[in-house]
């Protein structure tokens, strides 16, 4: 079985998918943050996981968090709290983050129905070359540690980094971050049905004439 990590941070104001704004306010891009943490939440709970985590940076607690185990992310960059993280299971342990609400149980079938004998590692693409999903039969921080965060070739560096370790890597679907306004459209139009979405239009809808979009 494998273990589930959702990474998030609580979605304040001003700290939350800022760089939605100016074409929402702050204030609405903490919505659509929530909005993604539920609807992501929402699509793995129907994983067979063998323990579900919540790797949390904040005090307020998602509701569907509810039943979670919840691991406070450790201090320093990205690459060192994935680190950790990675350094504390010893189980096989998929992680993935809440970018991506158009995220369905489908997306990580292959990582849950049965490891297979011939994959050491799953990595899940994100379309702006970073990755929304990374798992491990045998987790290791030392895998993460230095990758360089947060670039458009940051997949590029885990992936290799992962290869040249020696892992077999299986490959889980390329999905698009919700990182700016335009991706946050594209993501809304392939999943109408989610909660993002549903907010997301509403606050459009809401915006005064004139406004920058």
């Amino acid at each position: 079985m494998t273990i589930l990590v959702l990474i998030a941070k609580e979605p304040l104001p001003g700290k939350a998918k800022t760089r939605l704004h100016p074409a929402v306010t702050l204030e609405q891009a903490a919505h659509l943050a929530a909005a993604a943490i539920d609807d992501t939440l929402a699509a793995i709970a129907a994983v067979p996981a063998s323990r579900r985590i919540l790797l949390f940076d904040g005090d307020v607690l998602p509701p569907r968090a509810a039943g979670y185990e919840v691991v406070a992310q450790s201090q320093g960059a990205l690459d060192a709290r994935l680190g950790a993280l990675f350094d504390r299971y010893s189980e096989p342990t998929l992680l993935i983050g809440m970018d991506t609400p158009q995220l369905t149980a489908a997306d990580l079938a292959p990582a849950f129905e049965r490891w297979p004998d011939d994959v050491d590692a799953w990595f899940g693409p994100a379309a702006d070359g970073g990755f929304w999903a990374l798992g491990m039969r045998e987790p290791r921080g030392d895998l993460v540690r230095g990758i360089p965060m947060s670039q458009d070739d940051t997949g590029a560096h885990q992936l290799a980094r992962l290869r040249s370790a020696g892992l077999r890597v299986g490959m889980l679907p390329m999905l698009t971050d919700v990182d700016t306004i335009d991706t946050a459209h594209e993501v809304a139009a392939l999943a109408p049905h989610t909660l993002f979405a549903r907010r997301l239009a509403g606050f459009h809808a809401t915006t005064p004439v004139g406004a920058v979009l």
